[in-house]
């Protein structure tokens, strides 16, 4: 099984600025690389504070030109907001500037709130999401492309530089139908139960296996899950409390009110316990993770992109980082799915 270190970069408060909350991403990626994780994953998120990255590949870049090993995952790139046209050009640009280590993820996107003030109806992410997919790996993968469809209609045209290395697609899914239809199809998946309990994790895997017998085999499933190796159950206390918070503004912008006050996402009250989501998410010692994660190695899960940030500071992040490579992840890499 696979780590990938989450680059949550949260600008939980405005006087961060971007050039602190961009640094810290970097550092992180770096140290990714010297503890052994296999790669980083940048989200994409605009016009509010949480998982603020604008520009992924922008970023990717950035952190490949400080790395040397580890591969580099968007988290995902949203379509419907984008010119396929334009984003296959910068794309391929990016895999080459990237040395090739570049796993691009795409989705629809996940906030109404972000989606609806850039002009695209959340209602209609999916069926443009679908259009953009198609478009884009025709101007990936063929030299002439023209199309007429619903939201894009343009003569033959090449996009350039052509890619010279494999730009391998992974979507960005989390109902169970979704992901299974897409791993038919021979997808990749990421997905996520965010702070649901782990039958919906279940469920998500359930989902890609069956999808995957259905279709030509090879895809991988990536599992995003908030994980935190803690010393002692006041420290996971604590880390539960800052996850807490962290969620109310979180679920105000995934599906909630979508409430934006100047680009802060507004804490709202939640209905889940903190008790609840302590349970749900990874926050434990070392035995307690190594049999979890253990258990994901049995259900199917090829990697966890690992979420650990909810507003501590830079320098407890690293260290947990850290103290996950040594003691945690040396017991779980080489593990694989179970065959019956």
């Amino acid at each position: 099984m696979d780590f990938v270190h989450f680059l949550s970069s949260h600008m939980l408060d405005p006087a961060t600025g971007g050039k602190r909350l961009y640094a810290d991403s970097v550092e992180q990626a770096v140290h990714a690389e010297a503890c052994g994780y296999d790669g980083v994953a940048v989200p994409e998120h605009h016009l509010q504070n949480l998982l603020l990255v604008p520009s992924p590949l922008q970023l990717a870049v950035k952190i490949a030109a400080h790395t040397e090993r580890v591969r580099i995952l968007t988290s995902i790139c949203q379509l419907p907001l984008r010119d396929m046209r334009v984003f296959a050009g910068e794309v391929v640009q990016a895999q080459a500037l990237c040395d090739g280590r570049l796993m691009l993820g795409v989705g629809k996107g996940a906030f109404a709130t972000e989606t609806e003030r850039m002009g695209v109806p959340f209602d209609q992410t999916k069926p443009r999401f679908e259009e953009s997919l198609a478009v884009l790996e025709a101007l990936l993968t063929r030299e002439e492309v023209s199309w007429q469809g619903t939201y894009y209609d343009f003569p033959a045209l090449t996009v350039m530089p052509r890619p010279e290395d494999p730009i391998p697609l992974m979507l960005g899914v989390m109902a169970p139908p979704g992901i299974e239809g897409a791993a038919a199809k021979g997808y990749h998946i990421q997905t996520t139960p965010l702070s649901a309990a782990h039958g919906v994790l279940e469920s998500q895997v359930d989902a890609f296996y069956r999808g995957k017998a259905r279709g030509p085999g090879g895809n991988r499933l990536s599992l995003q899950r908030g994980v935190f190796l803690v010393k002692s159950e006041a420290h996971r206390r604590r880390m539960v409390d800052l996850a807490q918070t962290y969620y109310s503004s979180f679920d105000n912008v995934f599906g909630g009110a979508g409430i934006v006050d100047a680009g802060i996402a507004r804490p709202l009250p939640r209905t889940q316990t903190a008790d609840e989501l302590g349970e749900n998410l990874l926050f434990c010692r070392k035995d307690e993770m190594i049999d979890r994660l253990a258990h994901y190695a049995e259900l199917g899960i090829d990697e966890v992109i690992v979420t650990s940030i909810f507003g501590q500071p830079q320098a407890e992040t690293l260290e947990m980082m850290s103290r996950l490579s040594t003691e945690v992840l040396p017991h779980l890499k080489p593990l694989t799915r179970k065959v019956a």
